[in-house]
């Protein structure tokens, strides 16, 4: 989710089209918030690891 919200930002400010890097940032932020919450061992919705 990280590596598509890097996209999805990446070509929302090349393409100067602001849903997509709006879009870009939540993906990267959820993203972020997932792994951190997996890496220290907190469950994500009933498991340890989101992915």
């Amino acid at each position: 989710m990280i590596v598509l919200g890097l996209i999805s930002l990446l070509l929302g400010y090349l393409l100067h089209v602001s849903v997509l890097t709006t879009l870009g940032m939540v993906l990267l932020v959820v993203g972020a918030v997932l792994y951190l919450l997996g890496a220290v061992g907190h469950p994500v919705a009933g498991r340890k690891h989101y992915f």
